[in-house]
């Protein structure tokens, strides 16, 4: 008898490859008569690499081929890391579920062993995030920060080659990858607020797709999903996108989950940020909440002058 095949896309970093291959071996561990397959798909996202993110823009940047392959039925199912999926999906796009989240927190990468605490504007900081960057000048106005792009295996050559002295990175990627050996310090989300959704896997289908959101039901993680949908509505309100200083993050305890969410300027001087708790039956009003709660505060105003800038300079 044949075994059912399910085809996955995924992007071909080693960390996304890593994301996928779990995603497989949870379908298969849980459904023995199942096969699936996985199918690279190159996005736009891997192709420029010598331009900083929030000059390319964030509409679908690493998702949007493996989307196109989704609609046109190559693939059945598409693995992201949840963060680079924008929050509003193309018609006919769902998200179908999510594995059990990683580790939340960015993480320090020091060539000589530094922590944050040790940094001075002597040491030279690279990362790929304007929420990362904005929250370090927070923390010290001298930091002297530059961007970086490309996968996580080759920014950390470029520091060992002398590129940078630190990097700030998700920590969940170097753990993926083995590479937490190279983390010098998990840094307080009070510090830096993740990203939205960090650490969680997406398993995005095709709206309507019974079949697959069945299979998928199956191993979807449903305290996650509860923490993630928190999260992007939050982001949603504020109709921000990864390449703009937004954070947000979830603690879940039983029935209880509280938001903490800013939005910052990108020199860091100027900031909102507030935190709120709900239960966990709606945690998507609670995001609503929380990011109306932040405009009430200013944050619309910090959004605007951000995306004025980034489109005088684009």
């Amino acid at each position: 008898m044949n075994k059912e095949k399910i085809v996955i896309g995924t992007r071909g970093s080693k960390l996304a490859l890593y994301q996928a291959e779990r995603v497989k071996s949870e379908l298969e561990r849980h459904y023995p008569d199942l096969t699936a397959e996985l199918k690279i798909i190159k996005t736009k996202g891997d192709k420029i690499l010598d331009v900083a993110l929030s000059k390319i823009g964030d509409k679908g940047l690493f998702t949007k081929e493996i989307e196109i392959a989704l609609l046109n039925g190559d693939i059945d199912i598409a693995v992201h890391s949840l963060k680079d999926l924008p929050t509003m999906l193309p018609e006919g796009m769902v998200l179908g579920g999510v594995l059990e989240r990683g580790e939340i927190r960015d993480a320090l990468v020091s060539r000589r062993g530094k922590k944050l605490a040790d940094l001075t504007s002597n040491d030279v900081i690279a990362t790929s995030s304007l929420r990362r960057s904005s929250a370090l000048l927070r923390y010290n106005k001298d930091l002297n920060i530059i961007d970086i792009r490309g996968n996580v295996n080759s920014r950390l050559e470029k520091m060992e080659n002398g590129y940078c002295d630190a990097m700030i990175m998700a920590a969940t990627g170097l753990e993926r990858l083995g590479l937490d050996k190279y983390i010098t310090e998990y840094l307080d989300p009070e510090v830096i607020i993740p990203a939205v959704s960090q650490g969680a896997i997406a398993l995005e289908i095709r709206e309507n797709d019974t079949r697959i959101q069945t299979i998928v039901d199956g191993i979807n993680h449903y305290d996650t999903l509860n923490a993630v949908l928190a999260e992007r509505a939050f982001l949603r309100t504020l109709q921000g996108g990864c390449q703009v200083p937004v954070g947000c993050y979830s603690v879940m305890s039983n029935d209880v989950i509280e938001l903490t969410g800013i939005v910052s300027s990108l020199d860091g001087n100027s900031f909102v940020k507030s935190s709120i708790t709900g239960s966990c039956s709606n945690t998507e009003e609670l995001g609503v909440k929380l990011a109306e709660d932040l405009i009430d505060k200013g944050a619309e105003t910090i959004l605007t002058e951000i995306r004025d800038h980034l489109n005088s300079n684009a």
